[in-house]
């Protein structure tokens, strides 16, 4: 089973200009809010329709705009879940879950593949009541195995979980399990959450403004990420333009600082990257090593994230900034260091005022060049 895809559809705020293939495997979108994730699904599914491109799932063409074909929605087959579950209010959970099955299978195997998909959801003493009648956890289920039911020819999640509490999420991504070890064909799932989407993708394709900056298996987007976009998304704290020096050294000007590389430097480097809990206290001055002043400091359960500020800083390549002045310059020039916090509650890490040495380790910077 596969997917291809290269289409182009013009918005007021940007252009959707994108091209990838997947087969049996869970591929995941992530990006910010309005970026054309979800855009991509719904011109797959048929909702939307693409200005130009082509679209094909499993060696059928679902649409191809040279050739004027554009298969309703209903033709396509495909199955699509929001976060909203969108079951009808009106029919039972059997009811629901054979909605989308072929009319032209007999009664008998209707009821044999809803019977079997309740089972497999654990609805099997639900299969009379209502929408209405069941909890959030129970109408998922429901949704999913109304997906199944209807054997689609690929599956489709955007952001079935978007506006829940953490600890009903955890509860309701455990039934994704049960869809992902059922259905062998492409899946696409839509995510603007780092963790969910490593725990449910294969792959996953960074999304940015209409376009797709990168793909890359989970390991692959968090330690070697290939763009800004995908450093951001992956939780990278700390991302700053930055230019050639050397082979291996880079100059900062948003912090005034050099530091050394431990990969070779691209002649063509666009912005550095470095995680927040990658930073090491230092005992003075040594490689990449540099004075720091603790110019804020916020607690959360488990480490204390602080604003660093640099004390040695080449001011001559851009001058301090006060925060009052320009709350956004002052935090580009500063670096966000987290701090595990002892486990015998040691107030003995920094506090806001303090000044101290850090060191960037070389081996641990990512460089990219867009």
């Amino acid at each position: 089973m596969s997917l291809e895809i290269n289409i182009k559809k013009k918005l007021s705020s940007f252009t959707l200009d994108v091209a990838f293939s997947a087969g049996n495997e869970t591929l995941g979108f992530l990006g910010a809010s309005g970026c054309g994730k979800s855009l991509t699904l719904r011109c797959i599914a048929g909702i939307e329709k693409p200005d130009e491109g082509r679209i094909v799932v499993n060696d059928q063409v679902f649409f191809d705009s040279e050739q004027k074909i554009n298969l309703t929605p209903q033709q396509r087959k495909t199955a699509l879940l929001f976060q909203n579950y969108m079951l009808f209010p009106n029919l039972t959970v059997e009811q629901n879950v054979a909605a989308g099955i072929s009319n032209k299978l007999t009664p008998q195997q209707r009821a044999d593949i809803v019977a079997a998909e309740l089972k497999r959801f654990s609805l099997d003493a639900f299969g009379k009541r209502y929408p209405a009648q069941l909890s959030g956890g129970q109408q998922q289920r429901v949704a999913l195995a109304r997906m199944l039911a209807a054997r689609p020819g690929i599956l489709m999640l955007d952001e079935p979980f978007s506006a829940l509490d953490a600890h009903l999420k955890g509860v309701l991504e455990l039934n994704l399990n049960s869809l992902f070890e059922a259905y062998d064909n492409t899946i696409l799932y839509v995510s603007h959450d780092i963790d969910e989407a490593l725990r449910f993708c294969d792959r996953i394709a960074v999304v940015e403004d209409g376009h797709i900056v990168e793909i890359a298996k989970d390991e692959a987007l968090i330690h070697h990420p290939t763009s800004l976009a995908a450093m951001k998304l992956s939780g990278c704290k700390n991302t700053t333009p930055a230019t050639f020096v050397s082979d291996h050294q880079i100059h900062v000007p948003k912090w005034g600082i050099d530091l050394v590389c431990e990969q070779q430097v691209p002649k063509d480097v666009a912005y550095l990257g470095v995680r927040a809990n990658y930073i090491e206290q230092a005992d003075g001055p040594g490689q990449n090593c540099f004075k720091v002043r603790v110019d804020r400091a916020n607690d959360s359960r488990f480490d204390r994230m602080c604003l660093l500020g640099f004390v040695e800083r080449d001011h001559a390549d851009v001058p301090a900034v006060a925060a009052q002045d320009d709350e956004m310059r002052y935090l580009h020039q500063h670096v966000f260091w987290r701090v595990a916090k002892p486990r015998d509650h040691r107030d003995d890490i920094p506090n806001q005022g303090d000044e101290l040495w850090v060191r960037f380790p070389p081996d641990q910077l990512y460089l990219v060049t867009h």
